[in-house]
């Protein structure tokens, strides 16, 4: 299904994180770049995905410039190394006015300094899999997936089983948490935009967006575990 509206994305690091990503957003219809500062694994990229990818070290300005950063819509830094993705960042929305940038980043500790200078969203697997363990998730439990205005919201996902208090009910039937949004259900391995009348049922995942302080009644819904 391609995207209503495409973008111009930038990824810089061509890493695992960095090529599934290309992949997923040129299937949506977006005009994907990336840039690798390895000369063999831009080859090799490039030799893969074509002309796409772009040899460069993605800090440096003569880079930015030859990649079109002045009309990205969205920057993506996902190297291995924080402060490259915060000078990334940083350079992107000052020196390029790109209007969001999202930040990997390795060291959690990092999180409050990037948000504190400015870098529209931050993605820590390490904060999500601490949180996982924090939580001691199981099969069919609410999952954070990442944290969003500081902490102040999560996307979560829930995986539906026969179990399930949801199972078989509209979502316009649920009785949600204030101010939770559902934004995608994933059904056989594609992503639906729900409305009121979907009905969720076994196997499917269901993503939403909710207040981090209203998590655990989202818990009792999909998993019936009591908050």
């Amino acid at each position: 299904m391609n995207s209503r509206n495409p973008m111009y994305v930038i990824i810089v690091g061509g890493g695992k994180v960095g090529y599934h990503l290309f992949e997923a957003l040129t299937a949506e219809g977006h005009e994907v770049l990336i840039i690798e500062k390895d000369r063999k694994t831009a080859e090799r990229l490039a030799g893969e995905l074509g002309e796409m990818v772009m040899y460069g070290d993605g800090c440096e300005i003569r880079t930015m410039t030859e990649a079109g950063m002045g009309r990205a819509n969205v920057v993506v830094a996902v190297t291995g190394d924080d402060e490259d993705n915060l000078v990334i960042c940083q350079m992107a929305k000052r020196q390029f006015g790109v209007p969001r940038t999202l930040a990997r980043v390795n060291d959690p500790k990092n999180e409050e300094l990037f948000q504190q200078l400015g870098i529209d969203q931050t993605i820590s697997s390490t904060r999500i899999i601490f949180n996982l363990l924090e939580q001691q998730i199981e099969t069919g439990q609410v999952i954070p997936l990442a944290a969003l205005k500081k902490g102040d919201i999560e996307v979560v996902e829930a995986d539906i089983t026969s179990n399930s208090p949801a199972n078989g009910v509209k979502i316009g039937q649920l009785d949600l948490p204030a101010n939770a949004l559902i934004i995608s259900v994933i059904r056989d391995g594609h992503a639906i935009i729900p409305h009121a009348d979907t009905k969720i049922r076994t196997g499917d995942s269901v993503i939403a967006i909710i207040k981090a302080d209203r998590e655990k009644e989202l818990r009792t819904i999909f998993s019936g575990e009591q908050a």
